[in-house]
């Protein structure tokens, strides 16, 4: 797997990181739901690098010039709920794109400390022969993004995958490695270097979810 660390330079993605982090600035959920919009846009950014490009003739007032133009046929997806604005993030920059939603969640059984990824809902176009980008905030212990790609392997065989998250834990970018092929791209803002007993990651920041969109009820 091609591993992308966005923060392995310094930039002003930085700040909205910390401000993601912050318990004294992550309270303003409009403000944690545009930082992780914003993180989207950075990563989309970086990921139109790899993509393939084909010259253009475009016209202008005043002649015409030739261009290079992205000729990706691109199919975003994301995991709700927390992915949602890491999702408009990405649709910001590739605003043609085609898109998926999926949902999948932790479900508890009698040891609160494990859990299973259920996936309940998807929607999703054909992905035979095109480019999948596959977003999600967190990457944890990497089950969801495992089970999100095996939900939608009867939508077909994309061309090519990128994977777009905020903030991972070494485990979970370890768990992905060996379930995705090895030219999958990973383009992620930071990465932290441990989970808890929870399966959650520290230092983390939290529940992206519940801090973008509120508290939910347990079932």
């Amino acid at each position: 797997m091609h591993i992308h660390n966005l923060t392995e330079k310094n930039s002003i993605l930085n700040t909205f990181i910390s401000e993601m982090r912050d318990v004294n600035i992550q309270s303003d959920r409009m403000r944690f739901r545009r930082n992780i919009e914003r993180i989207g846009e950075i990563l989309g950014y970086e990921i139109s690098k790899k993509l393939n490009f084909n010259p253009a003739v475009i016209e202008t007032p005043l002649g015409s010039c030739e261009m290079n133009i992205m000729g990706n046929e691109i199919v975003l997806c994301s995991i709700l709920r927390a992915g949602v604005p890491l999702h408009n993030g990405l649709l910001n920059y590739f605003d043609d794109a085609e898109n998926a939603f999926i949902s999948a969640y932790r479900q508890h059984h009698k040891n609160p400390d494990s859990f299973e990824i259920v996936v309940e809902y998807s929607a999703c176009p054909s992905l035979e022969g095109k480019t999948l980008i596959l977003a999600d905030p967190m990457l944890a212990t990497g089950q969801s993004l495992v089970a999100t790609f095996e939900a939608l392997k009867p939508f077909g065989k994309p061309k090519e995958i990128h994977l777009a998250c905020v903030i991972g834990a070494q485990d979970g970018i370890d768990y992905i490695s060996r379930h995705f092929s090895p030219d999958t791209h990973l383009w992620i803002a930071t990465v932290d270097p441990d989970l808890n007993e929870k399966g959650y990651i520290m230092p983390g920041l939290g529940d992206a979810g519940d801090l973008a969109y509120g508290e939910k009820l347990q079932h």
